[in-house]
């Protein structure tokens, strides 16, 4: 059920569930734990050197994160999206955010927007790079950053998890994240003019296109 692999050390500056669940955020979204593939919890804990409880504890959030699925008595099981699934996912993210975005696009002056410059070009930077677990941190990052001007937690922490449950099956080709991470730079230039109609128009596609 799971091959034996090189053992993973941990970083020293965050409790071990949360390096383990860190840890194996970036082996979903890098396809290193593949959709449908079943790990059990003991053979996770002698990958990252670690034992069994923080796995448990890591695996139980990414299960209320959509990202894996518990199987009593087996493990954990990777999650896999039907193309339903994912568009579902993108109209309810398009549906929550388009219209923050929109309304935050008349009230929230350039300089504000331009702040999100740096987190637009590492998702860019990632994107040329084909680095997929750069790309879904920053790309978290930046709709978070976008979305904390409005000052409304609760939709922050609502819109993340479900970029969160659609990113876990986002696709791995360097084109489409270039692409969408282009999407960003020019919904963030739109943002700086202040062109409203032009907002509108980015942010539906490229929230309508998610995931």
């Amino acid at each position: 059920m799971d091959p034996v692999e090189p053992a993973v050390r941990m970083p020293e500056r965050l409790s071990v569930r949360d390096q383990v669940l860190g840890a194996l955020r970036a082996a979903i979204v890098a396809g290193e734990l593949s959709p449908g593939s079943v790990h059990s919890a003991p053979a996770l804990a002698a990958r990252y050197e670690v034992s069994a409880t923080p796995v448990r504890e890591a695996m139980a959030l990414l299960a209320r994160e959509g990202a894996v699925e518990v199987l009593p008595n087996r493990g954990f099981r990777i999650a896999e999206r039907s193309a339903r699934e994912l568009a579902e996912l993108a109209e309810v993210r398009a549906l929550l955010e388009v219209p923050v975005v929109v309304g935050l696009a008349r009230t929230v002056p350039s300089q504000r927007w331009e702040a999100l410059r740096p987190l637009a070009r590492d998702t860019a930077a990632a994107a040329a790079d084909g680095d997929r677990v750069a790309y879904a941190a920053s790309d978290v990052a930046f709709h978070r950053e976008l979305l904390a001007l409005s000052g409304n937690l609760q939709l922050v922490a609502l819109a993340e998890d479900l970029h969160r449950r659609a990113q876990w099956a986002a696709a791995t080709d360097r084109a489409r994240l270039v692409s969408d991470a282009r999407q960003h730079l020019g919904l963030l230039d739109a943002l700086v003019a202040g062109d409203v109609a032009a907002v509108a128009d980015l942010a539906r596609r490229h929230l309508g296109a998610a995931g």
